[in-house]
């Protein structure tokens, strides 16, 4: 049997203490979170919330005009229950001027502009608020790629994302987070209809117990096959992951010099600071 169990106390004091010392080690003692009305995000926006105080964290609401009208009454559901200062700017007008110059676009890439347009908002919003954003993608998202370069996947820190998809929601209950945005069914709220499972073609919790296997556990891939897993299935998530490596790091640098950037250099140690 597949255990991905937490203790919700232990991971929900780790984690509170890792938003406060990384914010309060760059200077910062504000956050910004897109507040989106989904769980991830709401888990994110609680726990920033616990680390600073409510007050010090800044919640923008981004929707888009096909946005459903749950996500603004969830994110709200959150707002009002904490107590946090909030901003709502429609990305409608940023991005409609850009798809209308091809009309053919396919719906991907229009959700990759919607994505990298909240981001571009959400950077605005830290200078302006003067905190610094923190990210709402989780292990399971990073893993199989489901993020935008330089939209969703863009955050100065990230505290869920060591946490599969199930293991969000686990969380999610212990900091009492309501029902509905807990149960409701995962979407990036992109488009009408648009939702995490449908583009995956598999659940969260499915999958979440095959990246167990194949990431923490160290199983190959034969060997989750051989545990029941679908091979079909293992090989299109082992594709995913590996295709999948470059959203997962920082731009390489090609080495021209002794000292390169990313690779030799380490400033605070060279520096003695």
């Amino acid at each position: 049997m597949i255990d991905l169990s937490i203790n919700t106390d232990l991971v929900r004091n780790i984690l509170v203490r890792f938003v406060k010392t990384e914010i309060t080690r760059a200077g910062f003692s504000r956050a910004v979170v897109n507040l989106s009305g989904g769980l991830d995000s709401a888990v994110s926006f609680v726990l920033a919330a616990e680390a600073l105080g409510p007050q010090n964290v800044l919640a923008v609401r981004l929707p888009y005009k096909t946005s459903g009208p749950d996500s603004l009454e969830h994110a709200q559901m959150l707002i009002d229950q904490l107590g946090n200062p909030s901003v709502t700017i429609p990305i409608t007008e940023m991005v409609d001027p850009l798809i209308a110059h091809e009309p053919e676009m396919t719906q991907i890439r229009k959700g990759n502009i919607m994505a990298r347009a909240r981001m571009i908002v959400a950077y605005d919003q830290s200078e302006a608020f003067k905190g610094l954003v923190v990210g709402t993608s989780n292990k399971t998202e990073i893993l199989l790629g489901y993020t935008t370069l330089f939209g969703d996947s863009a955050c100065a820190i990230n505290p869920i994302g060591d946490l599969y998809k199930t293991q969000v929601r686990q969380l999610a209950r212990a900091l009492d987070i309501p029902a509905v945005i807990i149960e409701k069914v995962p979407t990036a709220d992109l488009w009408q209809g648009q939702t995490d499972e449908g583009e995956l073609g598999f659940t969260y919790e499915e999958v979440d117990k095959l990246l167990y296997l194949l990431v923490d556990q160290r199983y190959s891939p034969q060997e989750c096959v051989e545990v029941g897993f679908g091979e079909k299935f293992v090989r299109n998530v082992v594709v995913r992951v590996r295709r999948n490596q470059y959203k997962r790091i920082m731009p390489p640098v090609a080495k021209i010099s002794s000292r390169t950037v990313g690779y030799d250099f380490l400033y605070l140690r060279d520096w003695g600071t």
